[in-house]
């Protein structure tokens, strides 16, 4: 039987939201969670599938004026439509055909290119062009013009990740197409400046940046895959762990190559545990195959293959023989805001599933 109170709070309900306002007692549960609750999911997009259609959009989108990219972003099913990886980072297989350029812009989000195939290219920041070969890592900072041009006959296709997310759930987008005259930053006589004035210095971090932080980005714009490689080599000859890992650096402040994004390099040769952490992170296999456990799914992957660990997702990672990944997560904006936790697990997990990547019809 409704009494006179049920009737009264009933209305009260009603006003309230007649207003838009919306009592906390009734959302508590859904605000405050003992643990985070992304909306994103553990997710894997492979090379199989991403790689023919990107070849086919070579054929059929040019690259036109107007600030777009030929980008296949990497879509979270857990994201309701939003053309987002995770919920704080963008991730995306850019491609660009035989002699083609993309014109220049600039953007609020901080970017990153990660080369997985091709050679020929080079990405101009700020008037640096950098020169790109597989495994490479070019950062294109905030407010950073960058162009992208491609002098050979070949293709090439690189991962793109951004903070994209972030900065519009900050809503500070901002965007600006190049003034020009014409649409690239002219070449400069010599590429490669900012590696020969700062590549001498500290460029990585064993396993992850944990101290220093910067709301500066790293002045060098291109790492080499041979640097990094040589680096993993290094730990790997020195320790037994079934996984070895290191970060790119600021050489001017050992900070994290941007202030919002983490980039790493991972070699996995056996079963790691498994880790929580807090903060999203996108994984891109550059060789080797293997499979990684997320909560109790297993997916497995090969070279080109991209997959989503949201946070607090427990994670681990195993390879019969060396295989090595790229990561990017938001780890730096973690720390600076006294966010950041991590949880090692004692035992490997319990499979339950396994992953079947999405194909074409």
């Amino acid at each position: 039987m409704t009494t006179r109170v049920d009737t009264e709070l009933e209305e009260l309900y009603r006003d309230l939201d007649a207003v838009d306002l919306q009592p906390l007692w009734t959302i508590t549960e859904q605000l405050l969670t003992p643990t985070p609750r992304p909306r994103a999911v553990p997710w894997l997009w492979s090379a199989a599938a991403m790689k023919p259609l990107a070849r086919r959009a070579i054929q059929l989108v040019p690259v036109e004026r107007g600030g777009e990219r030929r980008v296949l972003s990497l879509r979270n099913p857990g994201l309701d439509g939003l053309p987002y990886a995770v919920g704080t980072l963008w991730g995306a297989l850019q491609c660009l055909g035989p002699r083609e350029t993309a014109p220049a812009h600039r953007h609020s989000p901080g970017a990153i290119r990660f080369v997985l195939e091709g050679e020929g290219v080079y990405t101009t920041v700020n008037g640096d062009a950098c020169d790109m070969h597989p495994g490479d890592l070019v950062l294109t900072p905030s407010m950073n013009w960058h162009d992208h041009v491609n002098g050979g006959d070949g293709e090439m296709f690189w991962f793109d990740g951004l903070d994209l997310p972030m900065v519009a759930a900050l809503d500070s987008i901002f965007f600006e197409p190049y003034p020009g005259p014409g649409e690239n930053q002219p070449e400069p006589a010599e590429h490669n400046a900012s590696e020969r004035a700062y590549a001498g210095g500290t460029r990585y971090a064993d396993g992850a940046v944990t101290g220093a932080l910067s709301p500066a980005h790293s002045k060098l714009m291109v790492y080499r895959w041979a640097d990094t490689a040589a680096r993993l080599d290094r730990l790997a000859a020195a320790s037994d762990e079934p996984l070895v890992s290191v970060e790119y650096a600021d050489p001017e402040t050992g900070a994290s190559v941007m202030p919002t994004l983490a980039c790493s390099a991972q070699r996995i040769r056996g079963r790691s545990l498994p880790v929580r952490r807090t903060g999203n992170a996108v994984h891109v296999v550059f060789s080797g195959h293997g499979s990684s456990v997320i909560e109790g799914q297993r997916f497995d992957w090969g070279p080109g293959d991209m997959f989503a660990v949201p946070s607090w997702a427990a994670a681990e990672h195993a390879a019969d023989e060396p295989a090595e990944l790229f990561v990017l997560s938001d780890a730096p904006v973690l720390r600076a805001l006294g966010l950041y936790r991590e949880e090692a697990l004692p035992a490997p997990q319990t499979v339950t599933s396994a992953f079947t990547p999405r194909e074409t019809p």
